[in-house]
Order: structure tokens, then C-alpha cells, then sequence
């Protein structure tokens, strides 16, 4: 079975995408055992409550340095015997020691084609606004294992999704989420859960 903890910051739909692609059998043989938010108002608490996951809150200023931050996540993913962790809309970033007991076990969906509109500033509508900004004609989503270094982790799956005409962020954040992001979230962590995913250097490869 295998064990996963989800970070969350906000509502929570991709948390909900992956709970749904457990209970619908999609994803074998897995169950989300924790979610952890630092913010106490994130709607994604509810959905995990109303699965029937444990919950708990763990805030930055909570700790005097974002090493003992990271520490207290680590600590509790680990008492839980996590075996994947998932950041949804985790809206913190993580420091290296984070990654010692975690190596290619953390994975994150971004809401783009990375490396485009990826890296430090570049989240959550930002990225869409960037992306109509520039006037490309195409953007997607991209699912990675997470590195200290933000948005650079080796890439397992992306998905590209049309900019049509007349969208705003708002659209295209919705287009995204649900042509992309709701689909190859769930299908990485099949993938993980069948042991298909090998990591080489950068390079994810996909052991059919």
C-alpha cells in the first residue's frame, strides 16, 4: 500500500483529483494518509475531512527558521510512514533538508509547460496572466519530482492546453486545471504506485 501525504495551502482541487482516482480504483493499491496545511483556512482541510483523512496544521511562523519548519513537516510525514509526498497548491517553499529523507519522493503539479513561466514568483494566476501577457497560443501543465531549487525537478509527465481567444486568467486557469492538471496529477501517481518511474539524473523515464 502505498502511503502518501498531501501539502496544501488552498482549496484543494488537486488534492480532490487524487483522492478521486483512489476511490474510483484508478490508482491501485494507494491512500492518502495525511494532509497538512499551513494555512487553517484552506478549504482543502474540508475535503480531507469529508474523506475521512487525518488533518493537521502546520504553520510557518509557527518556527523561528524555515529549517525547523521544514523539520516538523519531515517529522510528522515520517511518524505517518508516508511514502509519497504530493504538494497541492502548497504555497511554501521547501529548504534541502526537507528532501534528506524524501529524495524523488516529492512530486508537484505547476500550471505550465515548464521551463516556461516556471521558477521563483511564478504560481498560481501569476503564471496564467504571464502566459496571455506573452500572447503564446499554447500552455499546459507539468508534473515533477520536487528539488530545493523551484520548479526544476525532473519532469514525468506535461500536458498542453490552447490559449483561445478572449481568455482571461481566470478561464485559462480553469481550462488548464481541467484538460491538464486534473488528469496527469492522478496518471504520475499510478505511475508511482506501480513502481513504473525511474529517475536518471534529470531524466524521468516511464518503465511500461
Amino acid at each position: 500500500m502505498l502511503r502518501i501525504g498531501v501539502l496544501v495551502s488552498g482549496g484543494g482541487t488537486n488534492l480532490q483529483a487524487i483522492i478521486d482516482g483512489i476511490v474510483s480504483g484508478y490508482i491501485p493499491d494507494a491512500s492518502v494518509e495525511l494532509v497538512i496545511s499551513n494555512k487553517k483556512n484552506a478549504y482543502a482541510l474540508t475535503r480531507a475531512a469529508e474523506a475521512n483523512i487525518e488533518t493537521c496544521i502546520i504553520g510557518r511562523k509557527q518556527f523561528e527558521s524555515p529549517e525547523a519548519f521544514d523539520e516538523a513537516l519531515g517529522d510528522r510525514l515520517k511518524s505517518a510512514k508516508i511514502d509519497l509526498v504530493l504538494l497541492a497548491g502548497f504555497m511554501a517553499i521547501l529548504g534541502p533538508g526537507f528532501f534528506t529523507d524524501f529524495k524523488n519522493k516529492v512530486m508537484n503539479v505547476h500550471p505550465a509547460l515548464i521551463p516556461a513561466f516556471s521558477g521563483p514568483g511564478y504560481y498560481g494566476l501569476k503564471v496564467h496572466e504571464s502566459v496571455l501577457a506573452t500572447g503564446c497560443k499554447v500552455t499546459g501543465a507539468s508534473v515533477h519530482f520536487v528539488t530545493p531549487e523551484v520548479d526544476a525537478g525532473p519532469l514525468i509527465l506535461q500536458q498542453a492546453v490552447e490559449v483561445k481567444q478572449g481568455d482571461d486568467p481566470e478561464t485559462l486557469q480553469c481550462r488548464v486545471m481541467e484538460e491538464a492538471e486534473w488528469k496527469i496529477y492522478p496518471e504520475a501517481v499510478r505511475l508511482f504506485a506501480l513502481g513504473l518511474l525511474e529517475v536518471r539524473g534529470q531524466r524521468v523515464y516511464i518503465n511500461n
